[in-house]
């Protein structure tokens, strides 16, 4: 009985001719949530939008979209609800402020936890919607080509029915499995990210420590099996010190690995050795390295 009330509130999204025939409202519209929403005005939707700061929703409603004044305004109107919000709590606040969901489909496209996400499917369910959790990899630049990487949790009636929506805004989405594995797959990689990002500066610390080149650090790193894309990228704004106009921030980054730490005490993972990180990121908490590009960690290995 609960599939079948879950598969009757699923919507499905109709596609003619590459464009989406469908209104969608999107609740938040930061540096990814814009993106997305002008994406989606780009390949042919309605889009209604919403910013607890509505100053945030300017260049969207400039290039088309309707501006809501409450999160609820537009539903009547809306297949589908794209959250883009900073965490779970705030998500659940603000779905469990649109009332009854009959027809629309909750698409939460921000960080979240695991637990946080099944709950969230419940409150869902509860208020007559359906769910499917659709965490992204990627920033701003993929969001606006149609490249993010979807890592989509929930039932598969009801990730087939967003795939329409789903492939405007990533080559292939992915259904990762059950409602919580797609925020599983997000918390995990996020957890690289800060990982990576430290051992790179730490590894740049030691070099320039010893009078090494970085430049022929590099000729050994680059053809190694060792190397990422994002050294490069990164390995840049570590060496001038620029940390602005970022695409993910420091208090981001911090936020997203003590939810991965939460979680892996919650699922009988030893993850104590990041405890380390964690504290390192706290020192950016205030400074201007906390609303810079997340690499501004490497300011803090300076143990000088």
């Amino acid at each position: 009985m609960r599939r079948s009330s879950w598969t009757v509130a699923c919507c499905k999204v109709e596609e003619i001719s590459g464009c989406l025939m469908t209104t969608i409202t999107l609740l938040g519209t930061g540096l990814l949530g814009a993106a997305i929403g002008q994406r989606l005005l780009d390949v042919g939707c309605t889009l209604n939008v919403w910013n607890r700061n509505p100053t945030r929703c300017a260049g969207l409603v400039q290039a088309g979209a309707q501006q809501l004044n409450l999160p609820g305004e537009g539903l009547d109107s809306s297949s589908v609800v794209i959250t883009v919000l900073r965490d779970g709590p705030v998500t659940a606040e603000i779905i469990g402020s649109l009332g009854p969901l009959a027809g629309r489909c909750i698409v939460p496209m921000g960080t979240m936890g695991i637990s946080e996400s099944v709950s969230l499917a419940e409150q869902v369910r509860l208020q007559g919607g359906s769910y499917l959790e659709a965490p992204v990899l990627g920033s701003r630049p993929e969001a606006l080509k149609g490249s993010l990487l979807v890592m989509a949790g929930g039932e598969q009636d009801v990730f087939e029915a967003q795939l329409p929506l789903l492939r405007q805004l990533a080559s292939e989405p992915r259904l990762m499995g059950a409602v919580g594995t797609g925020a599983a797959s997000k918390l995990a990689l996020n957890q690289l990210i800060a990982s990576l990002t430290h051992g790179y500066s730490l590894a740049l610390r030691l070099v320039q420590a010893s009078g090494l080149d970085v430049d022929r650090f590099m000729e050994v790193l680059r053809p190694s099996a060792l190397y990422a894309p994002t050294v490069d990228k990164k390995l840049e704004r570590m060496m001038s010190h620029h940390y602005g106009d970022p695409n993910f921030s420091t208090s981001l980054l911090r936020k997203d690995l003590k939810l991965f730490l939460r979680e892996a005490r919650l699922a009988g993972v030893d993850a104590s050795a990041l405890d380390g990180l964690a504290s390192l990121l706290e020192r950016a908490t205030g400074t201007d390295l906390d609303v810079g590009d997340y690499s501004a960690l490497h300011e803090l290995t300076d143990g000088r």
